[in-house]
């Protein structure tokens, strides 16, 4: 039919430069200084050389997603591809991990927002500036207004701005400064530790979540099989570049990192010494503002993830599956997020951050070995390239992401296998004992 194919016309429409201007608004370039005085303090002064080695181990894993793309060219999550490999049993876990990413998420957004906000305004507490932006977006969220969402290509441009506008006054300082500063020091100096360096690298996965969004456009890309994969490589290379480059020239401005005030709330000290009142002023309200469209992106998204659990009978029906009368929303699973988000006031940045990167190195560990399952032992594929793209590749990206992982603090893992042997529990009772098929988990929204 005429409408049909124009239909599927306009769907085909996107090329590779708006694939990866997706990918990278869906990264948020300023994530940089999230975790930029808890990984400088960590790293002891080489956040910089911590991003190459995140990076490097990101690239091999955004290869293993670009090569699962193209064999479930409709598919875009590491629970799909884990499942589709190695059964529903182990893809349910690696849904559960994926999970704990989704729920943490939000809270990081509102636990920013209180640090930077009760640094620009002494007089009113960080858990004020927290509860209130979370009582903010959940009442948008069960409204159902998504004004601010649509709003995020219009923030990232605001986002881009000030990395230009900061690295320009950076430079401008740099060079006018009596003290020359060692170009080199933030990626090699003889005080470096590597085991330092490893353990910031890990908790700097956080900055790289997003690279795989591009695979949720498969059916609007043209020629999805090739466009696809090389966005999620040109999203992790060009986010990685921005992530290195800013966090190069904030050391270069503000190189004595034992002086910073709050590690927490560094990137306001970087910003006095780079632009004064007007950048830290600039930074604080680029800042806020995304991190108030994410933490609302990233609610609506895990409450919508609980409401499919709900309808679906994974988690109870009641509860998780009701949607508001007048509204059509799922307010109660929106509500239960709000209220997990509190622990935004009493846990620390850097615990929160490992959380996530927790969650994320155990879905990115399961896709690297996706590739070697589906490709090498499923379709067969043999040949000297076949082992190095489908064996090599993958296998050196699980020994990376094993290795970042491994070097999280002790508490993310009392926290994290909590989590997975409460989900490994909870699987025993959804399938007796294994007796039944678990249900599936609905990560598309």
């Amino acid at each position: 039919m005429p409408t049909t194919t124009g239909a599927t016309t306009l769907k085909r429409a996107l090329g590779l430069p708006s694939l990866v201007l997706f990918g990278l608004a869906y990264m948020v370039p300023l994530t940089v200084f999230t975790t930029y005085g808890i990984v400088t303090t960590e790293t002891k002064g080489h956040l910089p050389a911590a991003y190459v080695i995140t990076l490097a181990a990101m690239l091999f894993t955004a290869y293993s997603y670009a090569s699962m793309v193209r064999a479930y060219p409709q598919a875009g999550s590491a629970y799909t591809y884990t499942q589709k490999s190695f059964g529903p049993h182990l893809g349910f876990m690696t849904g559960w991990s994926l999970l704990l990413d989704y729920l943490f998420l939000p809270m990081i957004n509102y636990m920013v927002i209180g640090i930077y906000m009760a640094a620009q305004f002494p007089a009113v507490p960080a858990w004020v500036w927290i509860v209130a932006s979370i009582i903010l977006v959940t009442v948008l969220n069960i409204l159902g207004i998504t004004l601010v969402a649509k709003m995020n290509f219009i923030l990232i441009a605001v986002q881009v701005v000030f990395i230009v506008v900061f690295i320009a006054l950076s430079i401008r300082h740099v060079v006018s400064s009596s003290a020359s500063p060692s170009l080199l020091a933030p990626f090699i100096s003889s005080d470096m530790s590597l085991s330092n360096v490893v353990a910031g690298s890990a908790i700097l996965c956080l900055s790289f979540l997003g690279f795989d969004a591009v695979s949720t456009l498969s059916e609007e890309a043209k020629d999805a099989r090739k466009t696809i994969p090389r966005a999620i490589i040109i999203c992790t290379l060009a986010g990685g570049g921005i992530f290195i480059l800013v966090s190069y020239v904030g050391h270069l401005v503000f190189p004595d990192w034992q002086s910073f005030g709050d590690p927490d709330s560094a990137a306001l000290d970087v910003m006095k010494v780079a632009g004064g009142a007007f950048l830290s002023s600039f930074f604080t309200a680029a800042y806020v503002a995304g991190c108030i469209a994410s933490a609302m992106a990233s609610q609506v998204s895990v409450s919508r993830i609980l409401y499919a659990m709900g309808r679906d009978g994974v988690l109870p029906t009641r509860v998780f599956g009701a949607l508001h009368a007048r509204f059509r929303t799922p307010y109660l699973s929106t509500l239960i997020v709000g209220v997990i988000s509190l622990l935004a006031i009493p846990i620390s940045l850097d615990i929160a951050s490992s959380m996530i990167s927790f969650g994320a190195l155990i879905a990115f560990t399961m896709v690297n070995l996706a590739v070697i399952k589906h490709y090498m032992i499923d379709k067969r594929r043999r040949g000297t390239s076949a082992v190095v793209k489908y064996v090599i590749l993958p296998a050196i990206g699980v020994l990376l992401c094993l290795w970042l992982w491994t070097s999280l603090a002790g508490i993310t893992f009392v926290v994290g296998i909590s989590w997975v042997v409460l989900g490994f529990i909870y699987l025993l009772g959804l399938t007796r004992l294994f007796r039944r098929r678990p249900p599936e988990l609905d990560f598309s929204e």
